[in-house]
């Protein structure tokens, strides 16, 4: 399935966790499935959101490789990169447990963002960290590491776990300082509105409390209208 540039441009403007608030209302996962745990978090918070189709790869860096360059996959995936009909998110796991060396440094990521790339997201540790900061392109980490060791790539394509989450080759991934979220294709199309319309929807208490001297009474009544609105969205979402 496609994603136009249009839908890609919408979702970049809300955080991930109004997404995964829309998500919700669809109804068509478990609300405690589908997102990445604490252990991945943003290297840069500071960055827009980062969204993209996985670029899934292994990684190993204990020890090297039986044979080849350690970055010989690296050409693999850039070519993979070129055939996709969106920005993608490399996404790394790290096989090695505990992480032995850092994933990703300032020359991967230079060529990731030189080939259109939107992020990268490892199990693993990352470096290089002021340099790739100053690139401005988003990665979420489970830690850092001042090394690289043996590092190399075993897979590329293949379904990866990150987060406590299974990421398939081509998933919808959205993320910011708050985490990573997938989006599933066949509704992404529907989420920007939706959000929009979320937003609004969580106005009816924001703008009350904003106003001071609230009472329970008061916010009962704004909570009653927030949930109203949300209840309708919900239902046109489902519908649809």
């Amino acid at each position: 399935m496609t994603i136009s540039a249009e839908t890609l441009d919408g979702l970049r403007k809300f955080d991930t966790p109004t997404v995964c608030n829309v998500i919700e209302l669809f109804a068509i996962r478990p609300r405690s499935t589908g997102y990445m745990d604490q252990t991945i978090q943003a290297c840069f918070p500071r960055l827009p959101p980062m969204v993209g189709l996985a670029l899934t790869t292994e990684f190993r860096a204990l020890s090297p490789p039986k044979s080849g360059d350690v970055y010989g996959s690296m050409d693999a995936q850039l070519e993979c990169i070129e055939s996709m009909d969106a920005p993608a998110v490399i996404v790394f796991q790290d096989l090695d447990v505990p992480s032995a060396a850092a994933t990703f440094g300032e020359v991967m990521c230079s060529t990731y963002k030189a080939f259109g790339a939107a992020g990268l997201i490892t199990s693993g540790t990352g470096r290089d960290l002021d340099q790739v900061d100053a690139l401005d392109f988003p990665a979420f980490t489970a830690g850092t590491c001042c090394s690289h060791g043996a590092c190399h790539m075993l897979s590329v394509n293949v379904p990866v776990n990150v987060g406590g989450i299974s990421i398939y080759p081509g998933d919808l991934l959205h993320g910011d300082c708050n985490g990573v979220t997938t989006i599933p294709l066949d509704v992404a199309s529907e989420i920007p509105q939706a959000c929009e319309e979320f937003m609004k929807a969580e106005a009816h208490v924001i703008d009350y409390m904003k106003a001071g001297s609230p009472t329970i009474a008061g916010l009962e009544e704004a909570r009653e209208a927030m949930m109203a609105d949300v209840k309708v969205i919900g239902a046109r979402l489902r519908r649809n």
